[in-house]
């Protein structure tokens, strides 16, 4: 059996000897889509004995917290469910080296990278290379995919990612960013030695664009290698944006490392001054130690400017009152 996964959300399985195909799901409905808001599913993938499958509906309602139409989702063959509503583009893994699904997405504070290990989803946050891709239309159709032999790049909102694919001792290996780039880039594969990316790099767009010609789409051959004179791995987020938050409960680590110069900035709201511990996981094996202190007055901003050299795979924070915080990393 296969599966087929439209854009509008309609979901067959299909028998491959015999070609008849079946309608299972329209997973607008299924799914619970906000009336009126467009289906729009770009990623699916099928390991340890589930369906997972990505919508990245997103626009000006999403961002003002109107509604809520992104998902990532999963079926296990009876039922279906909801992992994150946000907007969410590529799942994709291996059948081994450890058997993991990684899942891209965003929010309003960063990219997202959900992991699928041991039968739980973990969440990691990136930084955004552009917030040209804050739209479901513009992220079509970022990828992970395997462009040397057993090795993942990942694409996620403007910037490429080393991703290994091993799951050691039931966590993931770190990743690298590798560049920055504004390319629309639907895929991307290894061929004849060549590392092959498609492009949609122009087009009128229903006469929106009055400059475009004509549509200018193709496809650019390179190697792999080429993409690290792209441009240089720069980027903002962080765990919090306007977010509420508890006493002693660490944040989704933030990645850190590959990027030059880094910097904090960290406001809160409460009814007192709150100190933050940010720790940062060298070693990136989840192990995480306190690296500074930093304590905010309510209404206050404060910026940390992370000295040279200065660098760890992930970094976290936890609070030591609840309150509602912002915490956004600058990269250049």
């Amino acid at each position: 059996m296969a599966y087929f996964l439209t854009m509008e959300g309609l979901f067959y399985e299909c028998d491959m000897e015999t070609l008849e195909c079946e309608l299972l799901w329209d997973l607008k409905g299924e799914l619970a889509l906000p009336e009126g808001m467009w289906p729009h599913y770009k990623g699916a993938h099928t390991a340890m004995g589930r369906v997972v499958v990505c919508n990245n509906s997103y626009d000006e309602r999403d961002y003002l917290g109107k509604h809520a139409a992104g998902r990532l989702a999963e079926w296990d063959g009876e039922m279906w469910r909801t992992i994150e509503e946000k907007p969410f583009m590529e799942a994709a893994g291996r059948r081994n080296l450890g058997c993991a699904i990684f899942a891209t997405g965003w929010d309003e504070a960063s990219a997202i990278l959900k992991v699928l290990l041991n039968g739980k989803w973990r969440t990691f946050r990136l930084p955004k290379g552009s917030q040209c891709y804050d739209h479901g239309w513009l992220t079509e159709w970022t990828r992970i995919r395997e462009i040397e032999t057993e090795r993942f790049m990942m694409d996620c909102h403007g910037i490429f990612y080393e991703l290994p694919a091993q799951v050691y001792g039931g966590d993931i290996f770190p990743i690298k960013p590798v560049c920055q780039h504004l390319r629309i880039i639907p895929d991307y594969c290894s061929w004849a030695g060549t590392l092959v990316l498609a492009g949609n790099q122009n087009t009128p767009n229903a006469d929106n664009n009055p400059l475009g010609g004509q549509p200018m789409a193709g496809l650019w051959f390179g190697k792999s290698d080429d993409l690290w004179s792209f441009g240089k791995p720069q980027g903002w987020g962080g765990p919090w944006r306007r977010s509420a938050v508890t006493a002693g409960e660490p944040s989704d680590p933030f990645l850190m490392t590959g990027f030059e110069h880094k910097c904090l900035h960290i406001s809160q709201v409460s009814d007192g001054p709150v100190e933050f511990t940010l720790e940062a996981d060298v070693l990136g094996d989840g192990a995480f130690a306190t690296a500074e202190t930093i304590t905010v007055g309510s209404g206050e901003q404060r910026t940390h400017v992370f000295p040279p050299g200065f660098s760890a795979h992930w970094v976290r924070l936890v609070a030591d009152r609840d309150c509602q915080a912002t915490a956004q990393f600058i990269y250049t």
